[in-house]
C-alpha cells in the first residue's frame, strides 16, 4: 500500500462518522453486496440488510467523538486496510456517552476504498 495506513484510516473514520452522524443513508456508497457487518451480535451481509440496519436504528440524533483510531495493511499484495476505532457516542441529546469499539476491513476500489467488514459492539463496564 503506497499510501500511509494511519492517515488513510484517520480520513477514513473521519468521513464514516460525519455521514453516519448527519445522513445515514449516505453510507450506502461505502458498502457492497459482499460486505458483511457484526452490530452487536446480529450478523448481515449484503448492502441493503446492512442499511435497513443503519437506517432503522432507535435514534434520531447521534453524535460520534472518536478516541482512538488504529491501522495496519491487512493484505499487501491487495491493498486492504484494517482499522479499528475507539470512541463515545451520544444519541438523541442525552449527556452520558456510551463507550464502543469499531472495526473495519476496507478494500481497495478506484482510489477509494469500499467496506468489507464491519463489526460494531458497544462496550459496557
Amino acid at each position: 500500500m503506497a499510501a500511509d495506513p494511519k492517515a488513510v484510516a484517520k480520513q477514513f473514520v473521519d468521513y464514516y462518522y460525519q455521514i453516519f452522524d448527519t445522513n445515514r443513508a449516505g453510507l450506502r456508497q461505502l458498502y457492497r453486496e459482499h460486505s458483511m457487518m457484526s452490530f452487536e451480535g446480529t450478523d448481515l451481509q449484503g448492502v441493503n440488510a446492512i442499511m435497513n440496519k443503519l437506517e432503522n436504528l432507535p435514534f434520531s440524533q447521534i453524535q460520534h467523538r472518536v478516541l482512538s483510531v488504529d491501522a495496519q495493511p491487512s493484505n499487501p499484495t491487495a491493498g486492504s486496510l484494517l482499522i479499528i476505532v475507539t470512541g463515545q457516542l451520544l444519541t438523541n441529546g442525552e449527556s452520558q456517552p456510551l463507550f464502543y469499539c469499531q472495526t473495519f476491513q476496507l478494500i481497495p476500489e478506484n482510489n477509494s476504498f469500499w467496506i468489507y467488514n464491519d463489526v460494531f459492539r458497544l462496550n459496557y463496564g
